[in-house]
């Protein structure tokens, strides 16, 4: 049973780094779109991409504690007190996010537009770096079994930590570029599918020599967690990533939209798939296994129960809203970000009435 509460939340983590990943990378795009007018189509795809669904996107990251909690609480409470500032700083920042978002389409003048646009893009790359660098703690063995027994600052504020902070970051803005080429030749935006191809390619290229050059950090800095991914399953796995990362790219430069979404997400997948397998069977390298971390058979049995039952309802009507989505039924009509803040001008059809 432990192991098959280990699998679902493989399966939740997985599933946030491709959603929310490319909820975050949607952000990443927004903030280095440029200025108001230059940028203003990227961030109006950005919007139309997102609204229908950045808040289900997460769903799983609650997926993930809930089960974490339930099912390892010795590790729980070790990452959580140990790692307290990053995860901290992490939870601020999705609050602002969230809030940034829902608020954007409201603001009256451009200059409230852009605060809050700020609040949101600045968000969508902390809070990736921040979580990514707790995973790199946890990866890289620095996060003792016990209350707070780990140091606060240099369990995560370290090479591993950055690294995998920033491929989080690099990750998502990744997935989104990929993912809004393919929105913007279904909203028939040929100039917007251009400018996220070049992205996507970019993103693609820049994220693989980081991952490559990252394994030298790793191998000076968490040699155990080199290891398992230089050998055995982890090593199967992070070449399956590399694989389905160049036929991305290839789809991409192609521009098969589709089929590149499907890759890019095996290619994500893959690496948390190869994560596992490194450590294993360690929860929190190199002291606390998955034995030693599960919860009773009877709390493993209930919680299994009850995601089950909770499946029923969530996986469907997830599978529903993105079947909608990629039909193109719940997205509203392309609007450039700063359109209603443009001045009139001659010729402008709104020009001779109420805008």
């Amino acid at each position: 049973m432990a192991q098959a509460c280990l699998a679902l939340v493989m399966i939740g983590i997985t599933l946030y780094a491709l959603l929310g990943g490319a909820d975050f990378g949607g952000g990443f795009w927004d903030l280095t779109a440029g200025g108001d007018q230059r940028g203003g189509r990227v961030r109006g795809m950005v919007q139309r991409s997102m609204s229908p669904v950045w808040e289900a996107n997460h769903v799983w990251l609650i997926f993930v504690l809930v089960m974490v909690w339930t099912a390892f609480p010795v590790a729980f409470g070790s990452m959580f007190s140990t790692l307290e500032i990053p995860l901290f700083l992490a939870a601020i920042g999705i609050i602002f996010r969230g809030t940034a978002f829902a608020l954007r389409g409201s603001a009256a003048t451009i200059r409230e537009a852009r605060v809050i646009g700020a609040t949101f893009a600045l968000s969508s790359v902390i809070v990736p770096f921040f979580l990514g660098a707790a995973i790199g703690a946890v990866a890289s063995g620095r996060v003792p079994v016990g209350n707070q027994r780990g140091d606060t600052i240099t369990s995560w504020l370290n090479p591993t930590g950055v690294l995998i902070g920033v491929l989080s970051v690099l990750t998502g803005a990744y997935l989104a570029a990929v993912f809004l080429a393919g929105d913007s030749v279904d909203a028939g935006l040929t100039d917007l599918a251009r400018a996220f191809r070049s992205r996507a390619l970019g993103a693609g290229l820049v994220t693989g020599l980081v991952a490559l050059g990252g394994l030298f950090v790793l191998r000076s800095d968490a040699r155990a967690l080199f290891d398992g991914l230089t050998s055995g399953g982890g090593l199967a796995a992070v070449l399956a990533s590399g694989v389905a990362g160049a036929v991305t790219l290839w789809l991409v430069y192609g521009e098969r939209y589709a089929l590149a979404r499907w890759t890019s997400a095996a290619a994500v997948a893959a690496i948390t798939v190869g994560w596992v397998l490194a450590q294993s069977p360690y929860v929190l390298p190199p002291r606390l296994t998955l034995d030693q971390a599960a919860a009773s058979d009877a709390t493993l049995a209930t919680l299994l129960v009850g995601m089950g039952i909770g499946a029923l309802v969530l996986v469907p009507s997830l599978v529903y809203l993105y079947r909608l989505v990629l039909a193109g039924r719940l997205q509203h009509e392309f609007e450039p970000l700063d359109q209603r803040f443009r001045p009139l001008t001659a010729g402008d059809p709104d020009a001779e009435g109420p805008r």
